[in-house]
């Protein structure tokens, strides 16, 4: 059987092929990439295959706690708060009292060392009396570990030497009775490492630097 189309059918499969054209031609202009444009990818070679690399998201795992991880972690942050709130005022006491020292280094007479310890004294009551005052127990034996840091004596030489051997033995015996020591050393190698850590973050958050501490004798009054 012979098929005849006629001369304006020819016309409208002609239309049908421009259209048809058309739409494909706005396609591609849409596109980013052409037919034959070269689109660059990461790859990597396995056993002499040559495979396209990706990089995926990041995935988040986690994970409950166990009771002994929520107390350490409840410790952990206790101990840097402590330090954080404390270390500022240990640094400024400490810069005060070794300049105490460094003074009574040049004073040899027992009633004039008196005199000299008394004023400053007041300096140090002044700055430090309100502050200290809303320190918690635990806050304060930090406070104490970290003294001993800024100074290199532990307070109660400190106090044996501004207040006499008697004043230091009554603070003493307070603190025993609040579970702390005044004789207490600071290890910033091993037992006091943790606090260390935070001293260090401290410092580098305001731009403090380590006080050069004085080496310095205490002497009985």
């Amino acid at each position: 059987m012979k098929i005849v189309i006629k001369h304006h059918c020819w016309k409208i499969i002609f239309l049908l092929i421009l259209a048809l054209s058309g739409q494909g031609g706005q396609t591609f202009a849409q596109s980013n990439h052409g037919l034959n444009d070269t689109i660059f990818t990461q790859a990597v070679v396995y056993n002499g295959d040559t495979i396209e690399a990706k990089t995926l998201e990041n995935i988040f795992l986690y994970a409950t706690l166990t009771e002994a991880q929520m107390n350490d972690r409840a410790k952990y942050n206790r101990l840097r708060n402590a330090v954080y709130v404390t270390y500022p005022f240990a640094r400024r006491a400490g810069i005060i009292m070794n300049d105490i020292n460094a003074k009574l280094e040049r004073i040899s007479i027992k009633a004039a060392r008196k005199n000299y310890i008394q004023s400053r004294e007041k300096e140090l009551k002044k700055e430090f009396t309100t502050p200290l005052t809303d320190l918690s127990i635990y806050q304060g034996k930090v406070l104490m570990k970290l003294i001993n840091r800024e100074t290199g004596n532990n307070c109660y030489e400190i106090i044996k030497e501004y207040r006499g051997g008697f004043n230091a033995r009554v603070y003493q015996t307070v603190a025993f009775f609040f579970n702390s020591n005044l004789k207490q050393s600071y290890d910033a190698r091993n037992e006091d490492i943790l606090i260390e850590k935070f001293v260090k973050e401290v410092q580098r958050m305001y731009g403090y630097q380590d006080i050069q501490k004085p080496i310095v004798k205490m002497v009985d009054m």
